[in-house]
């Protein structure tokens, strides 16, 4: 496992695609419990290289209710994006995850991984790749069927503060999804 994320921080597959340039940001233990396959890391992110070290992070580790100590625990928690480096920025935010690191890394990654109780899918693109055809046509209407996924997914809306709106006019998320992550990290973290 050591060798293969070690490869994966040298690899620079879309390097001409990277604004930023590539930094690959992947955490993972072959004893992890639960992997997070979120979208792509930001700007703070690329530049610390601390996975989800920002605002969603934050947010993220709320909706968990866990510790930053715990969060970064690689015997708890791996940590795939569907896309390792910074994409760019586009016209509303940042670009979409680029496609080339999912096939390339992610089974590689997950046949290593053999404790792992749960996956959390954060956000359209990681729920449309592992789900296929079984994703509904919006990310609302998944994250609110998000018992059919369990349990071997749970599927999440991206936690960044720019999702407060989507939120706020889905209040059913915070009353009743939330309470049951929370209960199922605390059912596999112990």
């Amino acid at each position: 496992m050591k060798e293969l994320i070690k490869t994966i921080s040298q690899c620079t597959v879309c390097k001409e695609h990277l604004s930023l340039g590539p930094r690959p940001i992947v955490t993972a233990h072959k004893k992890s419990k639960i992997v997070i396959i979120g979208q792509a890391p930001g700007t703070v992110v690329h530049k610390t290289g601390i996975p989800w070290n920002d605002k969603s992070g934050e947010n993220l580790r709320q909706w968990l209710n866990i510790s930053r100590e715990d969060f970064y625990d690689v015997e708890k928690f791996a940590i795939i994006p569907m896309g390792f480096c910074y994409p760019g920025k586009g016209k509303t935010g940042d670009l979409p995850p680029r496609k080339e690191c999912a096939p390339l890394w992610h089974n590689q990654l997950l046949s290593h991984l053999t404790e792992v109780e749960l996956i959390l899918l954060i956000g359209k693109y990681a729920q449309d790749y592992y789900l296929k055809e079984s994703s509904r046509k919006t990310l609302t209407e998944t994250v609110k069927n998000y018992q059919e996924y369990l349990p071997k997914y749970f599927v999440l809306p991206h936690p960044s503060p720019r999702n407060n709106i989507w939120q706020a006019k889905n209040e059913w998320f915070k009353r009743l999804v939330l309470p049951e992550l929370k209960n199922e990290i605390k059912c596999i973290l112990g």
